[in-house]
Parts: C-alpha cells; structure tokens; sequence
C-alpha cells in the first residue's frame, strides 16, 4: 500500500436538492466553509483550489478572488462528472511534490430551481466540429446513449431489466436512511418516496428503450466540498483522515471494434487498485457514478468486482444494499443519483460519502468498513467519457 501522504480531512454536503433564490456559487462558498469547519481548519490555511468551472464560478481563477484567497496550486480540469476524482488525484501529486498543503474541491449548481433538462436534449450546439459531425446527424441525446449501452449489454451477455432493477432498489434502500435524500424525494415530487420493488422499477416509463424511469437519475439542486491535506495537516485535523491511497484516470471512446459495453474505468481502476496494492476483493464499499443503472453496472465489471457480462447477477434483487447479507459490497450508501442528488456532475459526492463511511457516519453505516472506491464517470458511455478512480482507505 502506498505511503499515506494526503486524505480527506473535511466535507460537507449542501442539504436541500431544491434550493429556489440561491446562486451555485453561494453553495459553494457555503459548503467549503462548512467543510473547513468539519476539519478544523481556516480559510488562510488554503493553498490549493481545484474548480471545474462549474456554475457562475468561473473557474478557479475567479473563484480564488471570490473567497480572497491566494492559492500556490490552480487546477481547472473539467472532463465531466468524474473531474472531482481526477482532481482528488491531482491534489495527491501536488501535495506529495510539497506544492501545497490544503487543498479545496467544490461544486455548485443549481440545475432543478433553473429547470435544465439535462440528458434529453440534442448533442452538440454551435457549428460542426470533427467528433459531433459522425454524432449529431443522427440525432442521439445523452440518454439515448446510454441506452444503447444497456441494449448492447442485454443482446450481448443476455443481462435483463429485471436484474438491473436490483440497482434502483439497492440505492433507494439507502436513500430512505437518509433524510436529506427523502426530502428530496419529496420536493422533487418523486412518485412514492418508498423502497421500491423490481415490479416498481419494470412498471415505470419507458425513458428511452429499454431504460425505465427508476433507472434514470434525477436533476437537482446541491453541491458540496470536500478538503484534502498533507499527512503533517491531516494528522491534527479535528476529524480522522481518510487517505487517498491510489488513483487511476482515462478516457474512453469508441473506435473501429470497440465494445461499448466496455467504459474508461477498465483502464484507470487497475491503475488505482494497482497504486494502493489491492484488489477490488479487499473493497467494503463502492461508490459508482450512478447516471444511469447501466452505468453502475458496466463500471462494476470494468473495475473488475465481477467479470465482463456478469454484473446482472451481482446487482440482481437489490444485493447491494448495505444490510443485505448477500452483498459481497454495498454500493451508493446515500442513495446515489438515482434517490438522493445528481445536480449535473455527482463526482464530489462519491467522495463525500466514501469519506463518510469510513468515517463512521453514513445513514446507511458499513459495520467494519476501511476501503472504499470512488469512481467517476464523465462525459457519456457509447461516445467520449472519462474515467477517474479514487481508492481511500480508513485511518
């Protein structure tokens, strides 16, 4: 196992998924400063901010001005849902080359109040460019996309809806220990806010074939921050580290005979699991971007927790959840994008709650948990995405 050089210190998750009359800047600013608190630290203890342009931020740059700090590293990648994974990696190197010492990631957005349709509109926007002219004509949305993945999955490896379900059920399970995931439920005007069934799931709307309602995600409010610290910072922080002991990132595409069932996380979890000297048996709980179902069940295979065409059996029944003895791993333990937010990128809070679990303080708590996996998912399956995987470990 690598040597532990930096962990997450502090977090904070914005409460309300519904938050009509504030700006995704004010919960930025207001979730960092709760993060800090959680760590005990200060806003003159930051030298780092890593932004991905998200809301009226405008990166780091501005965002730097906005909360009157002058940080040593500014790091702006933007690849998705998945660019707080690759920034938790980023901030690793950057502390370990002794360029930093407290590193800040944030998010805002306020996607449900301003009423974005996110996923169902067409590709592209603006003039042609070299990858969105063999994409657009045909007229595909982000939902259509993955779509075709889980079409593929269900041709190729005869997975069903009816295995696929299990994920939808195991993530709402957790969603209704968490009140924040309830009432968003519930301002959203979700239809049930109940643990639901594999019936509950087939018998929703048809999306986009053969996707259902139940397997989509939902649009919401929200954000959160997270901060990562060198071991001298981390170790008199307020609460016990979590330390970041292996990252992985790549991109995916598709190519002349590639397999779309196949995402990014293929390459970038071995690289992480292989940087933490582990291996995807030693993991006691995993957060998996869940835009989709599909998507959590093609990145569980990529990571290699099942083989390639055998996640419908490891997710069947609702498996996954974090009391059902069946379960080899629990997944998603604070109702994930499906039943608890998902403001356009979720990234962040995949690491808020790995971090939580091992922290002893998740709503849905792993008995005995000290390694979790964090992985990102950008972009879109079936076209180009990114994958960023983050294992942490407990104190």
């Amino acid at each position: 196992m690598t040597d532990r050089q930096a962990a997450i210190v502090g977090i904070h998750e914005y409460p309300l998924r519904v938050a009509p009359g504030v700006s995704g800047m004010q919960i930025k600013v207001a979730s960092i400063r709760a993060a800090l608190d959680d760590a005990g630290l200060s806003w003159s203890d930051v030298d780092a901010l890593y932004d991905a342009g998200d809301g009226e931020a405008g990166g780091g740059l501005q965002l730097a001005q906005y909360l009157g700090v002058h940080p040593t590293i500014i790091d702006t990648t933007n690849v998705g849902g998945s660019s707080f994974e690759f920034h938790a990696a980023h901030a690793l190197q950057a502390i370990a080359a002794g360029k930093c010492k407290v590193a800040v990631l944030s998010y805002g957005a306020t996607s449900a109040s301003r009423r974005m349709a996110i996923g169902t509109g067409r590709l592209g926007g603006g003039g042609a460019n070299w990858r969105m002219n063999m994409e657009m004509p045909y007229g595909s949305t982000l939902i259509s996309n993955y779509a075709m993945v889980k079409q593929r999955h269900m041709y190729e490896y005869g997975t069903t809806t009816e295995q696929l379900a299990g994920i939808s059920m195991a993530t709402r399970r957790h969603a209704m220990n968490n009140p924040e995931a309830v009432k968003a439920m519930t301002d959203l005007e979700f239809v049930g806010v109940n643990d639901i069934t594999e019936q509950n799931v087939l018998s929703s709307r048809i999306v986009a074939d053969p996707l259902h309602l139940l397997e989509c995600c939902m649009i919401s409010d929200g954000g959160g921050a997270v901060i990562i610290a060198g071991a001298d910072v981390a170790r008199n922080c307020a609460k016990n580290p979590v330390w970041i002991i292996g990252t992985g990132e790549a991109v995916g595409y598709v190519d002349n005979g590639s397999d779309i069932t196949t995402s990014a996380a293929a390459q970038s979890g071995p690289i992480a699991f292989g940087e933490a000297g582990i291996t995807p048996d030693d993991i006691d709980i995993a957060m998996i971007y869940d835009s989709f179902s599909i998507t959590v069940a093609v990145c569980l295979e990529d990571l290699g927790f099942c083989a390639k065409g055998e996640a419908g059996d490891f997710v069947a029944g609702g498996r996954l959840a974090y009391d059902n003895d069946a379960a080899k791993l629990a997944i998603n333990t604070d109702g994930g994008g499906l039943s608890s937010n998902h403001p356009g990128m979720r990234g962040i809070f995949l690491l808020i709650e790995a971090a939580r679990q091992l922290r002893g303080e998740s709503h849905s708590q792993v008995e005995g948990a000290k390694l979790a996996v964090a992985h990102g998912n950008g972009g879109m399956l079936a076209s180009i995405h990114t994958g960023g995987t983050v294992i942490l470990a407990k104190d």
